[in-house]
């Protein structure tokens, strides 16, 4: 599917899985219909810096983007126009964002080393989540939206109390170089990460700890990590420019 004219950083499918979401270096941020494979409508454009994360609301009517700009957009689907203002607060790249289940909050992680909670009109709910001590990576939150993971440069994974803003339990620690991706399991109960030590890891959200061993296989920086929908398989994607898919059942083996 051509039409970005510069490096794609983030893509996500709509919910009927009819149409992905693409967010693009060149500025712009894009809708394609996976039958016909062509670009749906017009670009959306605003963001004055690549774009460097999009996600979708639950319901598939909303797209947010985040920037090198360091603001975030709302986007409507339906009539491909932004939302209000840009979401100004954070003073540097804005590396990850991700809507809330229920669809009413958005979460932010940023190169200026904090997370932001907004709701849906771009005010900040509370004050910054403050505590990495590099880049965040990725964010995202628990299927039940009680919590929020994010993951930084600091080599560490840090979960959030979305009502409190404080810090769960202490930073997890494990992997040997910066940690790029999180995500939840659908069950809420496990995490897993990919990190610039070529490995996938997985934990046990209660106690921090690990579970098994590290998934080893890529030969270079692991980039996105995401479970199954059933949780029982985790892909990772690396700069290796391999796709890999594991059994999360049976920790640090690969399927296939």
């Amino acid at each position: 599917m051509l039409g970005h004219t510069d490096a794609v950083s983030s893509v996500a499918f709509l919910p009927d899985g009819k149409f992905v979401v693409s967010g693009s270096f060149d500025g712009t941020v894009c809708i394609w219909d996976v039958e016909t494979r062509k670009q749906v409508g017009e670009s959306f454009r605003g963001h004055e810096g690549p774009v460097a994360s999009v996600a979708l609301s639950s319901d598939g009517k909303h797209i947010v983007s985040g920037s090198f700009d360091g603001t975030l957009r709302i986007w409507d689907v339906d009539t491909m126009q932004s939302v209000g203002e840009p979401f100004r607060g954070h003073t540097d790249t804005v590396y990850s964002v991700a809507f809330s289940p229920d669809g009413k909050h958005i979460v932010s992680g940023s190169a200026d080393r904090s997370l932001r909670f907004w709701d849906m009109q771009g005010h900040p709910v509370r004050e910054p989540f403050q505590g990495h001590e590099d880049d965040v990576y990725s964010v995202a939150f628990s299927p039940d939206g009680r919590y929020i993971v994010s993951c930084s440069g600091d080599e560490t994974i840090r979960i959030w109390n979305v009502e409190t803003g404080h810090l769960e339990g202490e930073p997890i620690r494990g992997h040997s170089d910066e940690v790029n991706s999180v995500a939840f399991s659908p069950d809420g109960k496990r995490i897993v990460s990919g990190s610039d030590d070529n490995s996938v890891r997985i934990w046990d959200v209660k106690t921090g700890k690990p579970v098994g061993e590290p998934f080893r296989g890529h030969r270079s920086r692991v980039g996105l990590v995401r479970f199954s929908p059933d949780g029982k398989h985790i892909v990772s994607g690396s700069w290796d420019w391999t796709v890999q898919i594991w059994n999360a059942e049976i920790v640090g083996e690969m399927e296939g």
